[in-house]
């Protein structure tokens, strides 16, 4: 047998090159998680796959010690290690919660205790996870109203319910906290401010696993969150896919790869199949070349366009009485299956209203009605275009002018428009090239 030749000079510059694409620098040895590893172990926790590192493209990570194979366990914590409401009813502040009336959610529930265990510290029983937490986030919740003005209407509507939910969760829950003055070594108003509630919502919100537990008849509402101290450093990608859940016979939260993880690279699990906006709101951050995102179009942007359309109103109402007026999205390919739908509705006339309902129902339209569709759609990437280019504009012009938190803020909402962005322009090409076919025919 003809022996294989050992890999060029070319070939070995190549690999290096793609192995250093990525720098990394290693964590493990700085106190803050020396002190986590040694709290989880107290608890039961023994992996040693992993270790916290710095990664040049996404910044704070876990980094595999090992080559992982498809389907290995990439990490197991034990149900010791969780932050649960169970834990929470266990500890000192237990009692409170126990005797308060109405039933506080899960949700305040973990709240309080991030609040409480934070101002503890460094003598809190939990202090070794709290130290690794992020003093703040770039979820919306925390944006001024000028980078609230940047967003993209429809992220821009559903950001600010966002933060009134958390305004409402804190001014609502004043008697209770209020109630917790014997935990606390200071004035309660000064320990459960708004900022510190903020702080300890996007804590569960964006850090918490998913784990179903049986119901508490101190507690209202469904109980399905835990966070997972360490676990909650690994990184999301679109494309890896991991195998995540609580297992009961182990008594652990396991997480297991799918495709397998080379050794000394950065491990990563899938939070789901979420597009931009969404992972924005909820966790903070957006990721290039996201194949889930979209871009969404608000229906006053679609008035805009037909506005001398003078059945417009009529069409939209019953649009809307049909529930077709949500989720009308624009991809790199084209438009989603519901906007194309909502434009050939619009494209009939009043003296068409038969044809309405068999267009829900996905009859197409004839070639003329088609190109029409083709073009409105068109018009809509256009006007989402200039919008997006004006945002960036003064995206840019307010980087020149601020200073952190607010220049990480702008930098997510940046990157959220520069990825719609190239989406309308790929959807512009593709409409333009379909476009082409219509007149060739």
């Amino acid at each position: 047998m003809k022996k294989r030749s050992q890999p060029g000079r070319v070939a070995r510059r190549r690999k290096r090159k793609l192995n250093t694409s990525v720098q990394s620098v290693t964590l493990c040895h700085q106190e803050q998680y020396v002190r986590l590893i040694r709290f989880l172990k107290q608890k039961g926790f023994t992996s040693t796959i992993l270790q916290p590192a710095h990664f040049s493209d996404t910044g704070r990570g876990l980094q595999t010690l090992k080559t992982l194979k498809p389907g290995q366990r990439l990490i197991s914590l034990p149900q010791t290690c969780l932050l649960t409401t169970a834990a929470v009813l266990s500890s000192y502040l237990g009692p409170f919660i126990k005797g308060w009336t109405p039933r506080p959610s899960p949700l305040l529930v973990l709240c309080v205790f991030l609040v409480l265990e934070r101002h503890r510290s460094p003598l809190s029983e939990w202090f070794p996870y709290i130290d690794v937490l992020p003093t703040a986030y770039t979820c919306p919740v925390y944006f001024t109203d000028d980078v609230m003005n940047v967003l993209p209407v429809t992220v821009r509507g559903r950001a600010l319910e966002q933060r009134a939910s958390v305004q409402e969760l804190h001014s609502s829950n004043k008697h209770f906290f209020r109630s917790l003055q014997p935990l606390v070594d200071e004035s309660v108003e000064k320990v459960f401010t708004y900022e510190a509630l903020r702080w300890a919502w996007c804590t569960v919100n964006t850090r918490s696993v998913f784990m179903s537990h049986s119901p508490s008849p101190f507690l209202s509402g469904q109980d399905v969150c835990a966070l997972a101290p360490f676990l909650d450093l690994l990184n999301h990608r679109p494309d890896v896919q991991v195998s995540a859940h609580f297992n009961s016979a182990t008594r652990c939260y396991e997480i297991h790869s799918v495709t397998g993880i080379d050794c000394y690279q950065q491990a990563f699990i899938n939070y789901g199949c979420h597009d931009n906006q969404r992972l924005l709101l909820e966790y903070g951050f957006v990721t290039t070349n996201n194949p889930h995102s979209v871009v969404y179009v608000d229906t006053d942007s679609l008035c805009k366009v037909l506005q001398g359309d003078n059945g417009l109103e009529q069409k939209m109402g019953f649009l809307r009485e049909n529930e077709f007026l949500s989720n009308l999205t624009i991809s790199s390919e084209g438009p989603g299956w519901r906007l194309m739908t909502v434009v050939r509705v619009l494209s009939l006339t009043n003296t068409q209203q038969g044809q309405w309902k068999a267009v829900l129902l996905g009859q197409i339209l004839c070639e003329e009605r088609e190109r029409w569709c083709t073009q409105t759609i068109r018009t809509l990437c256009v006007h989402a275009l200039k919008d997006t280019d004006t945002a960036l504009e003064k995206i840019s012009q307010m980087l020149l002018q601020c200073e952190a938190p607010l220049t990480e803020q702008l930098g997510v909402v940046m990157a959220l428009r520069q990825e719609e962005r190239c989406i309308l322009g790929k959807c512009l090409d593709s409409l333009i090239t379909q476009n082409q076919v219509f007149f060739e025919h």
